[in-house]
């Protein structure tokens, strides 16, 4: 037992163990304390509500911010009866808030025809004066009042019935107005305002009856049709939402069509939200479709892909190259042709404005992906691709070079491709591609004094690299040098034959033209234009005569048509000159000074082009002038032991014009033999 002291009269009393009975005393003097502590006491709050997603914890911070900012500034203080009065009755409503709900209509253009533009206005004035520092209230309102207002029959997610710009595409220029006139007043509060859209339109979803969501669809348009960027602020945070409602494909199609628009009016904008939030799903056969289907609208939308130059990264553009050319991927074989269509415009992208200067850092993955096993159309754009990054960055030749050991199947196969591809490309590679083939020659001679590890790829590269190697070391066939030589010998050989027999008609070579027939066919056509000059000489007096008597009234009328129409012109020419002179003399003073400014600059240029060539040209000219003659005098020295005499040139020049007699000399017997045994066996 324990003995206690009771509270009200000062006496002891016994408490046993045991349930208490619930009528007891003690029991109603504890209640009584309860109720006259309970006006000292805090209000108990609320129990903590269950988030139903991820969505809804990622905005649950900034709503309750929100929410603790829409408080209406402080009113004057009311008189108590009105204060016990209003404390009685429940809190009244927006104006329209307890009016009944509205029917839906049969479309939207029905109810964007039956919306009061005057009670929105006056409705967002009031949201406006009631708030005047909390903008995201005023957009909010707006978003439920159209909302509210614009019911008509649900639509599917992606609204695929209808335009691009659908439902914006249908609300009236004033109603833009207004709405656009809100958006830029309440321009802190944009990114917030996009989430509500979204996250509201994510609840209506999880509601069977639910709202249309025609109203929100406007202003998610209507803001990212001028502000595009807001989209792409937090990507990482829907990516989230939609791996997590990746089973929900109502919900995640909703977010991609929300985020889609920024890409209606920017590129750069609808790339990155491509990359950002599609480009993950790609491989979810749900979201697949639509993912293709915007990439494809996107494009075709902004034919000017240089505002996209830069965005596609290798990191981005090789699970692209794999969705389109790898064979049994998560993609539909419809949707991979589709994504094989658009590759050639993501390359250009991918590349950029300057892909000599970025081709390099795509080369690695490329070689990586270089397979023997690789599917035939994969591997023809891959080999295509590398040769591509080869001529137009030289770097990309370093870099094959560093990862040439680890990677000899994939470059036996490059190799050969070059090979394949020698007179259309590989040709105009240049130094760097022979040097780049000379250091593997190098290393696969190294590879094979090792031991067998692969002997099959260093053998199948040794092979291709001597096959380069000696098409870049062997030359075409001189043919113009050929001719060139046929046509000196030739005139040689018939200046030679007429000097020896004393006359052409007495010559081999006449004799050879003559048994050919070309010689007496020579004479009859020279003997008939002979005949046609005479004919020409008798006729033309005549035949002049007549033509002079029968056009000269027409010749000298067309002649004074002329003269007149050039007067006229010469007029026109001067009234437009003196009209020149008078209205545009400033453009007179600016070629003025323009003149005289180019003549001081040419004059400069003047000035500085003697002493250039003089120290580029010819100061460089004579040192190379002196350093000859002393390499020609030390090697002088040298063949005369070292003391350079008159008899000792005397000698050189003799032995140096005998030979060169000689070598002339054995040749033009050569070829005169060789002529006159063709002659003679002709």
């Amino acid at each position: 037992m324990v003995a206690t002291a009771a509270a009200g009269g000062g006496r002891w009393e016994v408490v046993r163990k045991g349930r208490r009975p619930a009528g007891g005393p003690g029991s109603s003097r504890r209640r009584t304390l309860g109720e006259a502590n309970a006006g000292r006491a805090l209000p108990l709050g609320a129990p903590i509500a269950t988030s139903d997603t991820l969505f809804k914890l990622g905005f649950e911070r900034p709503l309750k911010r929100q929410n603790k900012e829409q408080v209406p500034p402080p009113a004057a203080p009311e008189p108590p009866h009105r204060r016990h009065h209003a404390a009685r009755g429940p809190r009244k409503p927006l104006a329209n808030a307890a009016a009944a709900k509205p029917g839906k209509c049969r479309s939207l253009e029905e109810a964007l025809r039956a919306l009061d533009l005057a009670d929105l206005q006056k409705e967002l004035d009031k949201s406006q004066s009631m708030f005047p520092e909390n903008p995201s209230v005023w957009v909010k309102d707006l978003a439920g009042y159209l909302n509210y207002k614009l019911q008509a029959p649900r639509s599917d997610p992606l609204l695929s019935q209808h335009p691009h710009d659908y439902p914006y595409c249908l609300v009236s220029r004033q109603l833009r107005g207004i709405i656009r006139t809100l958006l830029g007043r309440a321009a802190g509060a944009l990114e917030l305002f996009l989430d509500h859209c979204i996250y509201t339109m994510l609840q209506e979803l999880d509601k069977s009856p639910g709202e249309s969501l025609h109203g929100y669809r406007i202003c998610i348009q209507a803001l990212l049709l001028d502000r595009p960027k807001i989209a792409t602020m937090n990507l990482g945070k829907y990516l989230e939402v939609l791996r997590y409602h990746q089973n929900r494909p109502a919900k995640c199609l909703t977010i991609l069509w929300a985020l889609g628009q920024a890409g209606l009016a920017d590129l750069h904008e609808g790339l990155k939200v491509w990359l950002g939030v599609m480009l993950p799903v790609l491989g979810i056969k749900v979201l697949s479709s639509y993912a293709v289907a915007y990439l494809d609208r996107l494009l075709t939308m902004h034919p000017n892909l240089t505002k996209g130059f830069g965005m596609i990264r290798p990191k981005d553009f090789f699970p692209l190259l794999d969705f389109a050319f790898m064979p049994n991927n998560s993609l539909p074989p419809s949707l991979q042709e589709q994504l094989r269509r658009l590759y050639p415009r993501l390359k250009v992208l991918a590349f950029g404005a300057r892909p000599e200067t970025a081709l390099h850092t795509y080369f690695p993955s490329f070689l990586s992906r270089a397979t023997p096993s690789c599917p035939p159309g994969m591997k023809k754009e891959i080999l295509t691709s590398m040769s591509q990054c080869l001529s137009l960055d030289p770097l990309s030749f370093s870099v094959w070079r560093q990862l040439y050991t680890k990677h000899l199947s994939q470059s036996s196969l490059l190799l050969n491709h070059l090979l394949e591809s020698w007179d259309c490309s590989s040709r105009k590679m240049g130094p760097a591609l022979q040097e780049t083939v000379r250091s593997f020659k190098v290393t696969n001679e190294e590879l094979a004094a090792r031991g067998p590890g692969s002997d099959q790829d260093v053998a199948a590269c040794d092979a291709a690299c001597k096959e380069l190697l000696r098409r870049m070391s062997g030359r075409g066939f001189p043919w113009s040098r050929l001719l060139l030589a046929l046509l000196i010998f030739t005139t040689g050989f018939v200046l030679h034959d007429v000097w020896t027999h004393g006359s052409f008609q007495a010559s081999s070579s006449a004799r050879l033209l003559r048994a050919a027939g070309v010689l007496p066919a020579w004479q009859r056509l020279s003997h008939g234009c002979l005949r046609g000059y005479r004919w020409l000489e008798r006729s033309i007096p005549a035949y002049g005569s007549q033509a002079v008597a029968v056009l000269r009234p027409q010749l000298e009328q067309l002649w004074a048509k002329g003269g007149e129409v050039a007067r006229d012109v010469s007029e026109w020419c001067c009234s437009l000159l003196c009209w020149a002179h008078a209205g545009l003399a400033w453009l007179a003073e600016w070629l003025q000074s323009w003149l005289l400014e180019s003549l001081w600059h040419w004059a400069e240029c003047a000035r500085e082009l003697p002493l250039f060539l003089l120290r580029s040209c010819l100061v460089p000219l004579l040192e190379g002038l002196a350093a000859a003659l002393e390499w020609g005098w030390q090697r002088c020295q040298d063949s005369c032991s070292g003391e350079v005499s008159w008899g000792c040139v005397r000698e050189h020049l003799s032995s140096f014009t005998s030979s060169s007699w000689t070598y002339l000399h054995n040749t033009a017997a050569a070829v005169t033999n060789w002529t006159l045994a063709a002659i003679s066996g002709h």
